[in-house]
């Protein structure tokens, strides 16, 4: 299938880009390089040895979206651009809620004109709010706490509308818990703007001299340390999860989501200690106070997605602490020049 993958150049982007291309699909990114760049593209056809065809465009720009179109017979969409840092939604959260979700209507406007019919998403496991029990499982109460998470949400529910009024068009969202790894060839990866907003390239920023020490915020959940436990996935488990979704919208209509996790927590001290013991590194931390919003736990139940679309995360923790760090040690600025 031909495949517009939005946002294709950040993160988990650019390795579902990798991934699609190994499962003989053809990739097309769309992104703004708001928060990635054109090196990351580079580098995903210097892995695969595939030219990848791409647009430099704001997806929320319904005209440049609809001449992408036009030179393309897309087979579906693959949309992970949006804004992503829940501290900043919170502070402006009208930017929040008209690009994440501007975007999406640009995109489903354009496919149904140009009879589109496949949409995966990209969702998180945000939308369930504070839970009131783990795992977490897809038929339990939604809610959030922050304009991400509803930029989410929301999202969610104008796909599954449009879905429902349309017999043709299949959707699938998926709930992604907590991205964290890189490509084995050390050429992709997390490469976050100004101080990482999460866990694992803060780690590798400490272990690689960028920065001081690592701030561990509370130690005092009702948690086996004491610290937060999050269910952490290798970010190339994750892309293959999108390919396995394509395939199932492909042959499915209606709305379908899944979570997509280990079914594991760790709490921040394993990940610390885990990334010290496989790379032989010692990362200094001072525990500070608890993050308002944050909760003590979050894991998914990954069964359904066993089950239905037949993928299961397969990386351990330990591929996990040894990517992050194949990737930070030889990327010291990312994609930037060292």
């Amino acid at each position: 299938m031909k495949v517009l993958l939005t946002g294709g150049a950040g993160y988990i982007g650019s390795h579902t880009c990798v991934e699609l291309i190994l499962a003989g699909h053809t990739p097309v990114i769309a992104d703004n390089f708001d928060n990635s760049c054109p090196e990351a593209i580079r580098r995903v056809e210097e892995i695969t040895g595939v030219n990848v065809k791409s647009y430099e465009l704001d997806v929320c720009d319904s005209e440049a979206v609809e001449r992408m179109f036009s030179e393309n017979d897309f087979d579906a969409v693959i949309h992970f651009a949006g804004l992503k840092a829940v501290g900043e939604s919170c502070a402006i959260p009208l930017r929040y809620y008209r690009n994440n979700i501007d975007s999406t209507l640009t995109l489903l406007e354009a496919m149904k004109k140009h009879g589109v019919a496949n949409f995966v998403f990209s969702s998180s496991a945000t939308v369930y709010g504070v839970p009131e029990r783990v795992p977490l499982v897809e038929g339990m109460p939604t809610g959030c706490t922050n304009p991400y998470g509803w930029t989410k949400l929301m999202n969610e529910q104008i796909l599954t509308d449009a879905a429902s009024a349309d017999a043709g068009l299949s959707v699938v969202l998926l709930r992604y818990f907590n991205p964290i790894g890189a490509h084995e060839s050390g050429r992709i990866g997390e490469n976050p703007n100004g101080i990482p907003n999460n866990l694992m390239p803060y780690i590798t920023q400490v272990a690689a001299g960028k920065l001081s020490r690592l701030g561990v915020f509370g130690n005092d959940y009702p948690t086996p340390d004491g610290t937060g436990v999050r269910d952490y996935i290798h970010v190339v488990d994750l892309a293959k999860a999108h390919v396995k979704a394509l395939d199932y919208a492909a042959s499915h209509k209606g709305t379908e989501v899944f979570n997509i996790g280990t079914g594991t927590g760790y709490s921040v001290l394993d990940i610390v200690n885990a990334f010290m013991r496989v790379n032989d590194l010692e990362i200094p931390y001072d525990i500070k106070p608890r993050r308002p919003g944050d909760i003590a736990e979050c894991y998914a139940d990954p069964s359904k997605a066993e089950k239905i679309l037949g993928w299961k995360a397969e990386k351990t923790l330990e591929d996990m602490c040894r990517d992050s760090w194949n990737w930070q040690s030889h990327n010291k600025n990312g994609y930037d020049p060292d």
